[in-house]
């Protein structure tokens, strides 16, 4: 696997140069795709943990978290990305590059069984989309002290779920009960009615790295 381009998308959107204790941390997860992949948890590997003050931004362990459970499904021969239909619907929403749903930004339409993107196209959304729920999450907690680690994990669960307004986890978190925060992660593992494994890995996953802060 070429690791250059995900490198270089994680420093555009932490907009600093690595630090030498993330390269070796990403360049643990990405090894460890193999054993990951055919077991029912992800450990992920994060920096220190630290308190984030002011405006946040998602960190490396954040990123590398997001694309491995979004993903860059339905990659056609001529390099081209089409969307493929929620797991848990079978339809809407419509999904296409790293778990984008919604508006099409390429054709000012939106997202459904006919669209296609290029992977530069589908970078670009990625890149715009975390930036944007970063954002998100930073507003809903406000100034609550909040380490690096569990502002990637909260950052990746909005991502999935745009559920960081509403959810109780978010409550809690801002009250300082992070066990029960962490406890809270659980809870969204349901789409379509049905309980999916690939959610409850996830959401496994984020509760992790939550608690590793």
């Amino acid at each position: 696997m070429d690791r250059k381009p995900l490198f270089d998308l994680i420093r555009t959107l932490i907009q600093r140069p690595f630090r030498q204790s993330e390269v070796d941390a990403l360049d643990d997860m990405l090894d460890g795709d193999a054993q990951i992949s055919s077991q029912d948890t992800v450990t992920p590997v994060t920096p220190p943990a630290e308190t984030v003050p002011g405006a946040r931004r998602i960190g490396p362990a954040g990123i590398a978290l997001i694309k491995r459970f979004e993903g860059l499904a339905r990659k056609r021969a001529d390099g081209t990305i089409a969307a493929y239909p929620d797991p848990g619907t079978g339809g809407e929403p419509w999904t296409i590059g790293w778990g984008a749903t919604g508006r099409d930004h390429v054709t000012g339409g939106r997202i459904g069984p006919d669209t296609v993107w290029t992977q530069e196209e589908a970078d670009a959304r990625f890149l715009a989309d975390v930036k944007r729920y970063a954002a998100e999450v930073d507003a809903a907690i406000g100034d609550t002290p909040t380490t690096q680690a569990q502002f990637d994990a909260m950052v990746s669960f909005h991502y999935n779920t745009g559920a960081i307004g509403k959810a109780t986890l978010t409550r809690k978190h801002r009250a300082g009960d992070h066990a029960g925060a962490a406890r809270e992660f659980d809870r969204w593992t349901y789409a379509g009615g049905r309980k999916l494994k690939g959610l409850a890995r996830r959401r496994a996953a984020e509760a992790k790295l939550y608690r590793s802060g």
